[in-house]
């Protein structure tokens, strides 16, 4: 007759596999992060992210949209460990409701404006003035009214007397991307989007680069998430968007990599 465990045994046996299964599936969990990410960033920190996953063993899961967008789903519960906005004002919104770690939060980049047309557009322009032009019917803008980079852009219209003139040509996206592919596919005679997307694309060319001194303070701050399941990862993810290797891609994709000792500006 086979030996078997007394009852005890078993259930203490049982509980130990239990536990085991627990712990390896919170390992598995714990080795995957969500960051949620402006558009704009897409290309920069995909490359990261594969670097980081390869060096560290953590798979990094990207959410890239618009900042307005996500700003609205970490309000709204939505699973992340890491933010980065591309404006201060979204991250100030998350901070004053208390979805932040705000020890955490640091201006990691910068960026500036530029006007694209398509790349075999005859159109020339010495000054964003030049989009009054009647060659120029349609301009693609990400949002004015909720994504940073068409609120980037209308101040920077309105602060050179021409937004009230301009608004009846623009045409909103959902995001900096999409400003980008509308004059990509030729559907808009004209865009104002961010350098670094100018950058990364074949089938548009700058018309005009709005000076850095005359345009918005564009700003990305980063933080890590108060709800987020692995806080202790995230602060390590958002340590190394400061390494040299980090900073070496932004760099390569046109973005200005900010002092690490710069405070989040109010």
């Amino acid at each position: 007759m086979r030996n078997r465990l007394p009852i005890s045994g078993r259930i203490g046996l049982l509980m130990i596999l239990c536990l085991s299964c627990f712990v390896a599936g919170s390992k598995s969990r714990a080795d995957e992060l969500t960051v949620f990410a402006a558009a704009s960033l897409t290309d920069s920190l995909r490359e990261i992210g594969a670097l980081y996953e390869k060096e560290r063993g953590t798979k990094i899961r990207f959410n890239l949209a618009a900042s307005s967008f996500l700003a609205r789903q970490i309000e709204e519960g939505a699973p992340a460990d890491i933010f980065l906005s591309a404006d201060e004002a979204k991250m100030d919104d998350l901070e004053k409701r208390g979805r932040i770690v705000s020890d955490t939060r640091q201006t990691l980049l910068g960026n500036s404006l530029v006007i694209v047309v398509s790349l075999d557009s005859n159109l020339t322009m010495h000054s964003p003035n030049d989009l009054s032009k009647p060659a120029v019917k349609q301009i693609a803008l990400a949002d004015p009214k909720a994504v940073p980079a068409g609120i980037y852009s209308q101040r920077y219209l309105d602060k050179l007397g021409i937004w009230n003139q301009l608004a009846p040509k623009v045409i909103p996206t959902a995001n900096v991307r999409a400003a980008l592919a509308a004059v990509e596919s030729g559907n808009v005679e004209a865009g104002i989007v961010y350098s670094t997307d100018a950058g990364i694309s074949k089938k548009v060319k700058v018309a005009f680069q709005v000076p850095i001194a005359d345009g918005p303070k564009i700003r990305y701050p980063a933080a890590v998430i108060k709800n987020s399941e692995h806080l202790d990862a995230a602060k390590q993810f958002l340590i190394y968007l400061r390494s040299e290797k980090a900073s070496a891609i932004f760099k390569h994709y046109g973005f200005l990599v900010l002092p690490s000792a710069t405070p989040h500006e109010r």
